[in-house]
């Protein structure tokens, strides 16, 4: 093991190697998706090798769309190597099936508002379609919700 590997960092310093935001590493401590880190003679945080690449793992799930829970999820079996990956193929399955509905509402929402636009076609926001249509979900062509 290289000596950086065993270098503390402060949390400022954790933020950078992780790209999460101070405010946020807090956050995640506060709910327990990092451990607390240990303090200086000063009361900083004061953060190990370990607690980087766990805000690193966790900044990728979160990029990827992974819920808080299924990341809490993901941690805990990750703390047994020998466990099978069956429970993280079916997190991350069932991740990729909350992607395609979400997809699928989208798609429906691009739909709805580029009907909305086509059908204004006026100077004044007294007749504006889009307007219109915004102030009552009646007048929507499919539900987007």
């Amino acid at each position: 093991m290289r000596k950086s590997e065993n270098k503390s960092v402060m949390i400022g310093a954790l933020a950078a190697a992780s790209g999460v935001k101070v405010t946020t590493i807090r956050y995640y401590e506060s709910i327990g998706l990092i451990d607390p880190p240990g303090r200086s003679a000063g009361g900083q945080r004061v953060y190990d090798q370990k607690a980087i690449e766990r805000m690193r793992f966790i900044r990728h799930t979160r990029d990827l769309g992974f819920p808080l829970e299924a990341v809490r999820e993901l941690i805990a079996l990750s703390q047994d190597e020998n466990h099978s990956c069956a429970e993280v193929d079916e997190i991350a399955k069932r991740h990729a099936s909350d992607v395609k509905q979400r997809i699928k509402r989208l798609k429906a929402l691009e739909r709805e508002l580029n009907r909305m636009i086509k059908e204004c076609a006026v100077d004044r926001i007294s007749d504006c379609r889009v307007m219109e249509i915004l102030s009552n979900h009646d007048f929507c062509a499919a539900e987007h919700r």
